[in-house]
């Protein structure tokens, strides 16, 4: 009983956690070799800078 106890509480505390979580944001980034942009949620590398953003989508859009 007490081992179905602790599942049910882990369950529960893990939902807890996802419901408070946000999605992390897409930016674009610019190649600092090229000019080429791409979107990314975090740095494609060392040679990039965030160029745009943050967006909502992957599309680094704002619709």
């Amino acid at each position: 009983m007490k081992c179905a106890l602790a599942i049910v509480g882990f369950a529960l505390l893990v939902v807890a956690v996802q419901v408070g979580a946000d999605m992390a944001a897409w930016y674009r980034w610019e190649s600092q070799a090229d000019g080429r942009l791409v979107c990314s949620q975090v740095s494609p590398g060392e040679g990039w800078r965030r160029f745009a953003g943050p967006f909502n989508n992957g599309a680094c859009r704002d619709n």
